[in-house]
């Protein structure tokens, strides 16, 4: 029987924009060295052959190439070589269009439609793919900037050949870890989910803590899926993560430490910690090796095609970056590109998180301003100088960003200046003007668009997610139910509510951040998740037999969750 009741109420309701918390620093990325140390070695060959050129004039078009390495370091090597060959794919596609668009049209107005144009179809395919940050962001800011970059049609092979020539130099800093750690990202990925689980066996009944440690297994587990051929190191992974599964379930029968021992010994490129096998994992294990070989994504197509819940975001990147490019030209700005980027910049899976990056680029952007101010005396002494500049805050931007986009936009927002500087050097006082007007112009006119195009498709989508949900719960529970169900039957089954359960979250937190969206069906939510919470645990506990049954309240809620926490 369905968990879920009939369709809520369609009341719509406006929700405050926040401020409180949206300048805090957050702890840093575990591997925030990785992207910062890839795209200055991937750009250090070509930016130090063009400065030995004299042709610094060309940098704009390697940066492109060399920006790519910032992309894929939680990815598996083997699916790290397939998502890099696309941004690359990608980035070289976006440069092209741009090229082709800036030396066969002259008007300044359709410049920016066609920048528009592109940053609307980068956002919507990065989404769609989810590459993972730096997202599109990337891809808008060098195909905006060479939009209105002068140029000849007789100069886009050479140009292009560039950007492919460093993007391919990018390709080969990113895959060359894997000679030294070749299960690097598979270890870190299940040393989070150990470490997720062992906070919630300390902490259990906490939703926000079971929510984490869900998310961290899911992960591991799409991290573990994706790898290729089967090794006894993937295998000791599996068994890890299975672990963790086990310590969601039953929190209260956990050694959060051995969790926390096994999670640091991932550390480094020592020995996979094997711990001693549990009744019924080696099933468990062909399960995932059936899901592995027989598994497959949505098509492409139907991720961004007619019904889309990522149209709606797409259609406010594009109406945004118009605005706000078109603004720049009526107040005689020299680079629309500027005020068209920061709008791009700004959309998030919602308008409150619009909101907070809208505010948070606006201060680091003013910011930056003044870094750039302080720097460029040094940057102009000689080119050189302007080169390591330029890599400097590259390293510093991927060092601080994921702390906090506004702290992270100290190091961009001068490295963005000191490029327009390749070509040749610029009067600082008009670069800064310039960029202040910009910002204040692509940020005002980028929340607005949030606004006034509204998802109303994000309560749909919860909807269908509620539907995933009470139809993952009822074939699993129908696998349990079956005399013998197949390992690989019990294991799918499992999986597939996973994904579900993460899946409603998702839709949930993105529905409850729009500015302008009817009620929520909160009430749906929670009981389909409290119920798909004790299917998953009996789950695990059928293929893990031995494990203690929780203790039930009289509410039908298990006793170690008693909040029905959620994905």
């Amino acid at each position: 029987m369905r968990s879920t009741s009939p369709t809520s109420p369609r009341t719509l309701t406006a929700r405050r924009l926040p401020l409180a918390g949206v300048l805090r620093p957050n702890r840093p990325s575990d591997i925030w060295f990785k992207p910062a140390t890839s795209v200055v070695a991937s750009a250090a060959i070509p930016n130090f052959t063009l400065l030995a050129l004299g042709r610094l004039d060309l940098m704009m078009y390697t940066m492109a190439g060399s920006f790519c390495a910032l992309y894929g370091h939680n990815l598996p090597y083997a699916a790290r070589a397939r998502a890099l060959a696309g941004v690359v794919l990608g980035m070289w596609l976006s440069v092209a269009a741009a090229l082709v668009a800036a030396s066969l049209l002259s008007s300044a107005v359709a410049l920016v439609a066609v920048g528009a144009l592109l940053a609307a179809a980068q956002k919507t395919l990065c989404d769609a793919t989810r590459i993972g940050p730096p997202g599109h962001l990337i891809f808008t800011f060098i195909s905006s900037a060479s939009l209105f970059a002068p140029q000849r049609i007789g100069q886009v092979p050479g140009h292009l050949a560039l950007t492919l020539g460093a993007g391919a130099v990018a390709w080969l800093v990113g895959m060359a870890p894997a000679l030294v750690r070749p299960h690097g990202p598979e270890r870190r990925a299940t040393a989070r989910a150990l470490n997720a689980a062992a906070a919630y066996a300390e902490r259990p009944g906490h939703a926000p803590a079971r929510g984490a440690a869900a998310a961290a297994v899911h992960a591991a587990w799409q991290s573990l899926l994706a790898t290729g051929a089967q090794t006894p190191a993937r295998r000791a992974l599996e068994r890890l993560v299975v672990r963790a599964e086990v310590a969601i379930a039953a929190p209260g029968d956990t050694d959060a430490d051995r969790l926390r021992a096994w999670a640091a010994g991932l550390r480094g490129a020592g020995a996979v910690p094997r711990p001693d096998r549990v009744a019924g994992e080696d099933d468990e294990l062909l399960g995932v090796e059936a899901e592995r070989v027989g598994g497959g994504a949505p098509s492409l197509w139907r991720r961004i095609g007619p019904g889309s819940p990522l149209l709606p975001v797409a259609l406010r990147t594009f109406v945004g970056c118009a605005l706000a490019g078109y603004a720049s030209l009526a107040l005689g700005i020299g680079r629309p590109y500027w005020a068209l980027v920061t709008a791009a910049s700004l959309y998030q899976a919602n308008v409150t998180l619009t909101w907070n990056r809208g505010v948070q680029r606006v201060v680091g952007n003013l910011a930056g301003v003044l870094v750039f101010a302080a720097v460029v005396p040094l940057a102009h002494l000689a080119p050189l100088a302007l080169v390591l500049c330029c890599m400097a805050f590259s390293f510093g931007a991927e060092a601080l960003i994921t702390r906090n986009y506004w702290l992270g936009s100290l190091c961009v927002t001068p490295m963005a200046l000191l490029v327009t500087e390749f070509a040749r050097f610029q009067e600082p006082a008009e670069l800064i003007t310039d960029r202040i007007v910009d910002t204040l112009v692509g940020a005002v006119l980028g929340v607005v668009a949030a606004v006034i195009v509204t998802n109303r498709r994000a309560g749909d989508t919860i909807e269908q997610a509620l539907t995933r949900v009470d139809a993952a719960r009822e074939n699993a529970e129908r696998t349990l139910a079956s005399a013998a169900p197949g390992p690989a039957a019990l294991e799918t089954a499992r999986r597939s509510l996973v994904a579900a359960l993460v899946e409603l979250r998702t839709a949930t937190d993105t529905a409850a951040g729009e500015w302008w969206q009817r009620a929520l069906p909160e009430e749906r939510v929670v009981a389909a998740e409290r119920a798909g919470h004790r299917t998953l645990a009996a789950t695990v506990r059928r293929q893990a037999p031995g494990l203690p049954e929780p203790a039930v309240d009289d509410t039908g809620d298990t006793a170690d969750d008693p909040s029905g926490a959620r994905n």
